[in-house]
């Protein structure tokens, strides 16, 4: 594969050079959010607009462009897989040690919307490994903010799980 120099104003106008950039996002979530398709889906068509993005305004070889889309779907299913198997485990173990009624009643009785139950319950997988030592950095959905989380003196004292 030889090497590709990246453009970053593809069109001579950085403004559109920009929105054309965000397009894959955009599609992405507007597609989540008011065409309401299933996630899956959805990032699929967001991959195929970013795939269209790279070859046609930022003239990606096609060699590069699908070698990316290989890498970067292995690097968000690998941990993503991994959590899931943790999850599993964890799954099974609260079930089969009768707590998971335990821990279905006390997050209905904390936040009774599902979704605010699924944030609380993905933080808190992220929150785990760091009380346990791990040196593991935060996923960038909860990795906290200088500036808009923790406070500046947290930052530096977790200067390992913030975003400077």
């Amino acid at each position: 594969m030889q090497p590709w120099p990246q453009n970053y104003d593809p069109l001579g106008n950085a403004f559109l050079s920009t929105l054309i950039a965000a397009l894959p996002v955009v599609v992405l979530l507007g597609a989540i959010a008011w065409l309401e398709i299933k996630i899956h889906l959805a990032a699929l068509l967001g991959l195929g607009v970013a795939l269209a993005v790279a070859l046609f305004a930022f003239h990606m070889p096609v060699d590069a462009a699908l070698a990316t889309a290989g890498y970067g779907a292995a690097y968000g299913l690998f941990p993503i897989g991994w959590i899931i198997l943790n999850l599993i485990f964890l799954y099974q173990l609260t079930v089969d040690k009768g707590l998971f009624a335990v821990l279905r009643g006390s997050l209905a009785n904390l936040a009774p919307d599902p979704r605010v139950q699924l944030v609380l319950i993905a933080f808190s997988h992220e929150a785990a490994p760091r009380r346990a030592g791990s040196r593991r950095r935060p996923t960038p959905a909860f990795s906290p903010r200088c500036g808009v989380g923790p406070s500046r003196r947290t930052c530096r004292s977790h200067a390992g799980s913030c975003a400077f």
